[in-house]
């Protein structure tokens, strides 16, 4: 396969990645994924709630509040055309005391402005009634907020690209990518089959390792890529049963959306993520995903201010993830970033940058961006 032509490589095989391969094979392109790990939805995709969000969280008018509402929509859609397990059971933003319901009104008020018109504003009788063991003095109902086989959705998104004459080829990471004088892409590949290979669009799409991957692109403008911030989130699981059949949320914290409560499709509860922040010169491949137990002491604490009854020892160490933060000089509230020629003058190159929380929920609305925004318009068949 040396010196290959193909039309399109995206780089990364997670949920935002192979759903802008499989948007795009069905739009008739000729599409190469190619992903560093031995399996699909290896890194950031696989360590995460399972949570499809409803939007409530960011800025009006953020491509993070776009993408999630719109996002939301066609996941919902897409797991019921596909048979994939998707289950709207709601979720419960909750104040436990009276300083923390200012920021509960502006949770709504912002939800609203992106256009989650089903959360409502509720006390602590209604709260309860939902949730007999929950603590709160009000809360935030959201509905539509719900969980996911998101390994499902993945295997799914795999089969349509491959049904389109598409592929996923892994233990293929990029060491390198040249821009040629005819304006292609020269890719280096390292792994077991090392080569390299032409591409006329390329489509960064590796979490972790984004900034990281530009920053191997020769010719990028080093200004356009931002910095790279990683913060760890350790999950606990509950031993034995939960009281609650909706997912729980405190009052947000920097970085995250506190220690909440989520179930997963066979109705078993973790807690997570807190945030860790971790060295932002660390290399993503040497990241330990272990969790350490003496965690568990600031988790009881956190929780116990909406689940009083929290047993002692329940909590065991489960799994971690890592959120590929980035950092902006200019912005207090960093969003999703898809870098494409506007930014930085390369035709047919685009960077997705800091697609953390609620990339999995958003990974059909951005698949829609890339096809019918950022590449050039003439090549779309």
């Amino acid at each position: 396969m040396t010196d290959t032509q193909i039309q399109t490589v995206v780089i990364g095989a997670g949920a935002v990645g192979l759903a802008i391969a499989a948007s795009l094979a069905k739009s008739g392109r000729e599409v190469l994924v190619l992903e560093s790990q031995n399996a699909i939805g290896q890194g950031v995709s696989s360590r995460n709630s399972e949570v499809i969000h409803a939007g409530i969280y960011y800025p009006p008018g953020s491509l993070k509040a776009r993408v999630c509402v719109r996002g939301k929509q066609l996941l919902y859609q897409y797991c019921q055309q596909h048979s994939i397990d998707a289950q709207a059971i709601g979720k419960l933003i909750v104040a436990t005391t009276d300083d923390e319901i200012d920021a509960l009104n502006l949770l709504h008020e912002r939800a609203l402005q992106n256009g989650v018109e089903d959360i409502t504003l509720i006390d602590r009788n209604s709260a309860v009634a939902l949730q007999p063991q929950l603590h709160c003095v009000a809360a935030l109902h959201s509905p539509s907020t719900g969980i996911i086989d998101s390994h499902a959705f993945m295997l799914c998104l795999h089969g349509e690209i491959e049904n389109h004459a598409g592929m996923v080829v892994c233990h293929s990471p990029v060491e390198k990518i040249d821009i040629t004088d005819n304006h292609n892409f020269k890719l280096t590949i390292g792994g077991e089959s090392a080569m390299t290979l032409n591409a006329t669009e390329v489509i960064n799409c590796t979490g972790l390792h984004a900034v990281a991957l530009a920053n191997k692109i020769h010719g990028l403008n080093p200004a356009t890529i931002p910095k790279a911030r990683f913060a760890k989130g350790n999950y606990f699981r509950l031993q034995g049963r939960t009281p609650f059949t909706s997912l729980i949320y405190p009052a947000p914290v920097t970085g995250g959306l506190g220690v909440h409560l989520t179930l997963d499709k066979n109705g078993q509860a973790r807690f997570g993520p807190d945030v860790e922040w971790l060295d932002d010169q660390s290399d993503p491949d040497q990241f330990n995903y272990q969790v350490n137990p003496q965690r568990a002491e600031s988790f009881y604490a956190a929780i116990r201010k909406y689940w009083p009854q929290l047993p002692d020892d329940s909590l065991q160490p489960d799994y971690a993830g890592i959120r590929p933060k980035i950092e902006r000089p200019d912005n207090v509230e960093v969003d999703f970033e898809i870098s494409d020629e506007r930014q930085h003058g390369i035709r047919g190159l685009v960077n997705l940058y800091g697609i953390e929380s609620p990339g999995l929920t958003s990974s059909l609305a951005i698949a829609e961006i890339i096809s019918t925004m950022c590449l050039p318009e003439s090549q779309l068949r």
